[in-house]
């Protein structure tokens, strides 16, 4: 009831503020406020068995099998001046309903920022994550599916970001967050992130992003410092040939299966390759390496050699896409999920299974 409510108020609030604000607007030197919005919708079959109306294992993009379903649907307003700025984004759909925060979890991100100096900005509030080789959207990536370690990573956060904009070439940001992947805190820590990019003008950028904190609570003595490095750099080869590689590298103390007093490590690569035969149809390609061996980030299971252990994978992923017109896409993928041979998380054909298939179709639009 309370989205019912919610979501109307958003659209008729903003529309009367458009009006007012952006009426009479000549240059872009004036406040401007702009409203968009974006939908997508889907069918997916796994052959993991999880039963009807369950959500699969990594839940996120087209998380329901032999489902038609609608992943998301958002309106986000912007509003931009010389001085401040804000953005505010309300979402619905299997996508946050399985994957996003339980708290506020209408709102994608929510923010307002003032500029300091010419290029200095500060903001404040609730923001989508700056960490991750992929984004959250489908119409943001590649590929409609998200990687089993952007599934892991932060996809929320709330704190405040001091944002350096020298030029064009490059851009700096320091975060000063609650937490990882928490819009609330949950502890009396801070955590920090950071975030360092390099374009090379319209071919492509190398970035570098990084999270730092503690999600250990306060009555807890021992600490579990979470060091959380990613790596990407993404090129365009003339018009037709996009390749992004991204690494991370992720450490967290006293964690170890082995020694709780020792640190563990998460290691994960991904290499994606698009290739356009024309403007309007493509075909794309994405190999994904994951392990987790301690478990922090996925936590603990039995395999069948009777060992705990931590997740440990490879994906392999290939996709069609189909433009009918800039802002929209039809895609159909499909994807290989292969677990190590003793981690037998999935169940097909009436036996565990160590691997998944899947095989998604995507329609999106935006404005």
């Amino acid at each position: 009831m309370r989205k019912a409510i919610v979501i109307p108020l958003f659209f008729l609030i903003t529309s009367v503020f458009c009006h007012a604000t952006c009426a009479g607007q000549i240059t872009d030197t004036v406040p401007k406020l702009t409203i968009s919005g974006y939908a997508d919708a889907y069918y997916a079959y796994y052959s993991d068995s999880v039963g009807p109306g369950k959500y699969q294992k990594f839940p996120s993009v087209s998380p329901h099998s032999n489902s038609f379903g609608l992943n998301i649907a958002q309106i986000t307003e912007q509003y931009t001046s010389r001085n401040i700025r804000s953005t505010a984004t309300l979402q619905y759909g299997d996508l946050p309903n399985a994957a996003w925060s339980p708290i506020y979890n209408y709102i994608q991100e929510a923010n307002v920022g003032f500029r300091l100096s010419k290029v200095f900005w500060i903001d404040a509030g609730f923001f989508k994550t700056h960490i991750g080789t992929e984004n959250l959207l489908p119409k943001d990536n590649i590929a409609s599916s998200l990687s089993i370690i952007t599934y892991y990573e932060p996809w929320w956060q709330s704190g405040l970001k001091f944002s350096y904009t020298p030029s064009d070439r490059f851009q700096a940001a320091v975060f000063l967050e609650n937490g990882y992947n928490e819009f609330v805190a949950t502890n009396n820590k801070k955590a920090l992130g950071m975030l360092f990019v390099y374009s090379f003008g319209t071919k492509g950028s190398l970035g570098y992003y990084n999270y730092i904190g503690d999600a250990t609570p306060d009555s807890v003595k021992t600490s579990h410092l979470r060091f959380l490095n990613n790596l990407v750099f993404t090129y365009t080869f003339g018009k037709k040939f996009k390749i992004i590689v991204g690494v991370d590298y992720i450490s967290q103390q006293h964690s170890s299966l082995t020694d709780s007093t020792k640190t563990a490590y998460v290691y994960s690569s991904i290499l994606t390759l698009n290739y356009k035969f024309t403007p309007k149809f493509g075909i794309y390609y994405r190999i994904e390496t994951f392990s987790d061996a301690d478990g922090f980030l996925t936590g603990t299971i039995i395999n069948t050699e009777n060992k705990r252990t931590g997740y440990i994978l490879t994906g392999l992923t290939l996709g069609l896409e189909y433009k009918p017109t800039g802002n929209s896409y039809i895609r159909l993928e499909g994807r290989s999920l292969q677990m190590d041979e003793t981690q037998e998380i999935f169940y097909s054909n009436g036996e565990n299974t160590s691997g998944r298939g899947e095989v998604m179709m995507n329609m999106g639009i935006w404005f």
